[in-house]
């Protein structure tokens, strides 16, 4: 593989950034102010009228928002951007898990008025989860009631970092002009009307010039705050300050940078993305604060049990991760984020999770559903490859001389399930193929048969997200496709255990036999009953039960909590501890103990009290104020439990906890109660224990899904 055109040098003008927020704080028009800022697009792209680059999908452009993340890249002041505009709607929140995985930092969009909204904690969350070094992006300072300080008051106490504020606005609301930079204390203007389609005038240009004399004094205040804050927090910042009383632009630039990156601080800009203003400054803190793959920690793989970390370099071997798969009818798209080495088109690497070896057709520049041929790609590259067959979100690919297996993205759990059928019986099997392609590009989709009904059931992350799921099978494929009800993915749980199971499994029907003796333990995970996840240990001594077979033991265990205690729901929220046992010097084996800890936890189960536990959601209703009553009454009648309310921009919001089954149809219903006025939110809460109707309709429903008919 040839490097000798890639440097170390030119990793460094490299960034790779995703745009986070909730929907409708601006995403997409940034990332589109962006591709025009830079030249990359010619005709700037509008949302509301679908000519969008990144939101390129039919449904997109139907529904207006981001479904699919998609790639772009662009070039800025001798720099390579590589950006990923993600979703902002909660179930999508996978799409946005396997963006983060790939990402070296990411810019944080916020609406001027409304701040910190409910699905951008979440986004935070993960980028957090990931160590994301991020800055953030007040949008839409030309709406009526936009507050940059309330706005970055809502980021210090709902996501709790060190906000740096570093622009002034220049006038508010309607008026807003432009910014006042804090590090080099100077006005960049936009003059203009900012290019709004169908408005008079010309196309909003930056301009430089000193800081206006009516607002010097504030400026000079809010730098003092700056330095301030980022010499509290960056050591040799503070020295400065000490003996200066001041810091310099090139003192305070690099505070910031290094504050950025080890993620103490967040360097905070303002705009209206809509009206072009502001990106620019934007895509300068791009490349001055956040990192380059070079000032990442060198990603961490396994092989053969030993720890392996590769640094971003073009001469290491070839490894990349890939997080994205498009299998369209015009061909399949393997998207990729090469950490090392360099890969070009013709090479064969090696699928670690699978053990095929295959060839790259072509390398391409990925433009969301535009491409670019490439000869190569290096280290810190994110491209699309042609030509792989077996690769899936979240496998390793990587040079077959030196195999590495690097962590994939987690995969969110589905929550939500439908059963769907071909309407024509000769299309079932085009269905199973649509379904598996489904399957393939989303891994947060789960199709399975119910064995009871012999239904096919199509599981995800919500309710629109099963939606989009069907509809792209009937655009895609010209399927006419039957959907029933929706259902939630009930839980089992345990309340009370026992202890002292003894569970004996013995086989002898000729040749060699099978025997295990178990005693288990099994006990809640936690102290409150909505608790979920397994925990196993052995406090098994004098080697009664060998380690070899204290595995087979718990994996037996994991195959009875999928199967539920008399083949029902999944059961979670237990701890199963294996305190003796014997075993059979010619007849015990893996497969005989596994099969004990399998039939042995059934049996403890059995013995135990359980609850049935269903998925609710944290919900933040936004209405006017003489709807709030309204609104109050029906969440109760929902079962919600409201947590919260205040008042907002004139507006009331109530947040509560609601059982996720009852939030079926909700939109319309809230629509209907406050004449179109009243939004509303949900995001995953984990799980409590349903009542006794909710059981009753989950006895009723499919058998393992909840899928309710």
């Amino acid at each position: 593989m040839r490097t000798d055109l890639i440097t170390l040098n030119s990793l460094a003008t490299i960034r790779n950034l995703g745009i986070l927020a909730h929907v409708d704080a601006g995403k997409t028009t940034v990332t589109e102010r962006i591709l025009y800022a830079t030249g990359t697009t010619h005709k700037r792209g509008e949302v509301h009228d679908g000519t969008t680059v990144t939101d390129f999908d039919p449904q997109e452009r139907d529904r207006g928002i981001t479904i699919f993340a998609a790639a772009v890249s662009c070039a800025w002041d001798g720099h390579r951007i590589n950006l990923i505009d993600t979703p902002g709607h909660v179930d999508f929140a996978d799409e946005v898990e396997r963006s983060l995985r790939v990402l070296d930092g990411a810019v944080a969009v916020f609406d001027a008025v409304a701040g910190v909204e409910p699905q951008s904690e979440a986004v935070w969350r993960q980028a957090d989860r990931h160590r994301v070094p991020r800055i953030a992006f007040v949008n839409k300072m030309d709406r009526a009631g936009a507050d940059l300080d309330a706005a970055v008051a809502s980021i210090r106490e709902r996501l709790h970092p060190a906000p740096l504020v570093v622009q002034l606005p220049i006038g508010a609301e309607e008026d807003f002009t432009g910014v006042v930079d804090l590090v080099r204390m100077r006005a960049v203007v936009w003059d203009g009307d900012g290019g709004v389609p169908g408005a008079p005038g010309v196309v909003a240009v930056p301009a430089e010039g000193p800081v206006p004399d009516e607002l010097r004094d504030e400026a000079l205040r809010r730098r003092r705050l700056l330095e301030e804050a980022v010499a509290e927090l960056h050591p040799a910042a503070l020295e400065e300050f000490c003996d200066r009383e001041t810091l310099s632009a090139s003192t305070l630039a690099g505070a910031l940078r290094d504050l950025t990156r080890a993620g103490t601080g967040v360097v905070v800009l303002c705009g209206s993305a809509y009206r072009n203003r502001g990106v620019e400054p934007l895509l300068d803190a791009v490349v001055a604060y956040l990192p380059s793959p070079l000032d990442v920690p060198a990603v961490r793989g396994v092989h053969e049990d030993t720890e392996q970390r590769r640094a971003a370099d073009p001469r290491a071997p070839f490894a990349a991760l890939a997080f994205k798969v498009n299998a369209g009818g015009t061909g399949r798209l393997t998207y990729v984020r090469v950490y090392s080495g360099t890969i070009e088109k013709g090479d064969t690497v090696r699928d670690t999770r699978s053990g095929r070896t295959e060839r790259v057709a072509r390398i391409l520049r990925v433009m969301a559903d535009r491409h670019a041929q490439l000869d190569r790609a290096a280290a810190g590259d994110i491209v699309a490859l042609v030509g792989l067959k077996s690769a899936r979100a979240g496998s390793t690919l990587c040079d077959p001389a030196a195999p590495l297996l690097l962590e994939p993205p987690v995969v969110a759990e589905p929550v939500v399930s439908v059963a769907v059928e071909a309407r024509r019986a000769t299309d079932t099997g085009r269905l199973a193929t649509a379904l598996a392609r489904l399957v393939e590009e989303d891994p947060s989709l789960v199709v399975r048969t119910d064995e009871e009904t012999g239904q096919t059931v199509l599981s995800g992350m919500g309710e629109l997200h099963l939606e989009v799921a069907v509809e792209k099978i009937r655009r895609e494929g010209g399927l006419e496709v039957g959907v029933g009800r929706p259902g939630v993915a009930y839980r089992e749980t345990v309340l009370r255990g026992v202890r002292g199971l003894v569970h004996r499994h013995v086989k002898q029907d000729g040749g060699a036999g099978q025997f295990a003796h178990i005693v288990l333990d099994v006990e809640p995970l936690g102290d409150e009953p909505g608790a979920t996840g397994f925990a196993f240990r052995s406090v098994v001594v004098g080697g009664r039960v060998p380690q070899e077979y204290v595995r087979a033991v718990e994996a037996g265990c994991r195959d009875a909590l999928a199967e539920g205690p008399l083949g029902g729901h999944p059961v979670t929220g237990l701890r199963v501890t294996l305190t003796d046992g014997s075993t059979h010097v010619k007849d015990s084996s893996d497969t005989a103990f596994r099969t004990a800890g399998r039939f042995g936890l059934r049996e403890a189960l059995r013995a135990c009290a359980t609850a049935l536990l269903e998925p609710v959601a944290e919900v933040t209703v936004t209405v006017p104020e003489d709807a709030v009553g309204g609104v109050l009454g029906d969440l109760a009648a929902r079962l919600g439990r409201v947590t919260g309310s205040e008042s907002r921009g004139g507006s009331a919001v109530v947040t509560a906890t609601v059982p996720l089954a009852e939030l079926f149809g909700y939109a319309t219903r809230l629509r209907s109660r406050t004449q179109g006025r009243g939004t509303f939110t949900a995001r995953p809460a984990g799980y409590a224990v349903a009542p006794p109707s909710a059981a009753a309709s989950a006895d009723a429903g499919a058998s393992g899904a909840g899928v309710r008919r």
